[in-house]
């Protein structure tokens, strides 16, 4: 009889933090490798203000078994479902603060698997996310498919009249651990455990930057007892979990704003517009809808690559002649007028941003990262102690504040720490202004 491997055990939690997002694969797969993660089926809760969902469009699905190339291949958008498509990856709870709606809200069931007829990876999610990009097709239609299970669930801060109360609670409760000998996954007692604040649903909380919504009460859509029950539902008490954290789920931006003027901006948005089929669309309205979509975005990536090789008149004439490429005259003139080369493949990477939502934009405020920070706290708290941590602070590509990712990034280990006791600490990313003499990776 062959021996079922058994499953190993980290000594301490280990926390993996990158900077671009993608490359979190790589020690998930070592991790798997290593036994401590099961090579099918693993749950992983995702805070972020992106999905991170796409797919590579014209990757051949054999890829994600040849992993170096494999990872040559992916981006920060587009990590999760090959590895769901591996079979590795089963259930996702996307985590996504208030502002970040590029998901409907709620369970989404769906199978990735090989296209037949182009042999890359597709899904059958009929979300305007999948389609605008023209990811979907019939379940008939894949091969090797893989079930998963998405949860899409907001996180609301904490209201800030609770910040110092939770604060004088967070004393007490590391107070109790040091003398209890800092157990692998210690909790606070229930007198001790920090409540949200109660209020009528839909309140608003003010803001040090104006209003937004504060923790509603408990049950409510982004409390913190609505989004435990949400993510308990995709946990085992004893079934490994990745915990994976965007630092820009705390302050994000969107760096396309600051590249590009309004006018431009508003020219990428018409350029790229996508209109979904509606809620009732038959098989045929939608596959009438991802022809039209990559079509569309075929025709405006050909149009920017002849631009990078010669972006004057005659040449832009001929494009905009195409029917819904109008405007690409005034946004090329635009551009033209405040540098004498652009950088075309850089706006067609924007565009791709505008489709029917906009990236998420919302710079945090210090007191708006706190009440954040301290709402995951809460989250966490009577959720199992995670497997593996990958943390990516996303800011070299500013989406997540560059002034800020330092200190966010601090108070996110902090957490970690007092929920999990002493981390195992790599910080996989070499930046001149960033300290890293502390980074001492251990075997498994």
């Amino acid at each position: 009889m062959s021996r079922v491997p058994q499953k190993r055990l980290y000594s301490e939690l280990p926390v993996w933090v990158v900077e671009d997002h993608h490359d979190v694969v790589s020690h998930i797969y070592r991790a798997i490798a290593s036994r401590h993660l099961p090579p099918r089926n693993i749950a992983m809760v995702h805070l972020d203000s992106h999905p991170d969902l796409l797919i590579p469009v014209n990757m051949s699905a054999d890829t994600v078994f040849d992993k170096d190339k494999l990872l040559s291949e992916l981006s920060i958008e587009n990590w999760i479902m090959p590895m769901v498509y591996a079979g590795h990856v089963s259930c996702v709870a996307w985590l996504h603060p208030y502002w970040a709606q590029q998901i409907a809200e709620g369970e989404h069931r769906m199978a990735v698997g090989r296209d037949a007829s182009t042999t890359t990876i597709r899904v059958t999610s009929k979300d305007n996310y999948f389609l605008s990009d023209g990811l979907y097709v019939c379940e008939e239609q894949l091969e090797n498919s893989k079930p998963l299970r998405l949860s899409v669930v907001k996180v609301n801060p904490v209201r800030a009249a609770s910040l110092t109360e939770q604060t004088t609670t967070e004393q007490r409760f590391c107070m109790k651990r040091a003398r209890t000998g800092g157990a692998s996954h210690a909790q606070p007692l229930a007198t001790d455990t920090p409540q949200p604040a109660k209020g009528s649903a839909g309140q608003a909380a003010e803001w040090s930057s104006g209003t937004g919504p504060g923790d509603a009460d408990d049950g409510d859509e982004g409390s913190t007892s609505y989004v435990v029950k949400r993510i308990s539902a995709c946990l085992s008490d004893t079934e490994p979990y990745i915990l994976d954290i965007d630092l820009d789920f705390f302050s994000c931006k969107n760096p396309f704003k600051e590249l590009y003027t309004q006018d431009e901006y508003c020219i990428l948005k018409e350029l790229y517009s996508f209109t979904g089929p509606g809620p009732n669309a038959d098989e045929e309205e939608l596959d009438e809808c991802v022809s039209r979509r990559t079509h569309q975005l075929e025709d405006l990536e050909a149009a920017f690559a002849d631009l990078l090789e010669d972006d004057g008149e005659e040449t832009v004439t001929r494009w905009a002649s195409n029917p819904g490429m109008a405007s690409l005259a005034r946004l090329v003139f635009s551009l033209k007028s405040r540098t004498p080369s652009p950088d075309y493949e850089m706006v067609h990477q924007a565009g791709l941003t505008c489709d029917s939502v906009e990236l998420p934009h919302h710079i945090s405020t210090d007191e708006e990262i706190d009440r954040l920070v301290s709402a995951v706290q809460l989250i966490l708290t009577p959720l199992p102690k995670p497997t593996l941590v990958t943390v990516s602070r996303s800011s070299l590509d500013e989406y997540c504040p560059v002034e800020q990712v330092d200190s966010v990034q601090s108070r996110v280990m902090a957490v970690l720490e007092a929920l999990y006791g002493p981390l195992d600490l790599h910080k996989d990313y070499d930046h001149s202004n960033t300290e890293i003499t502390d980074c001492q990776p251990q075997a498994s």
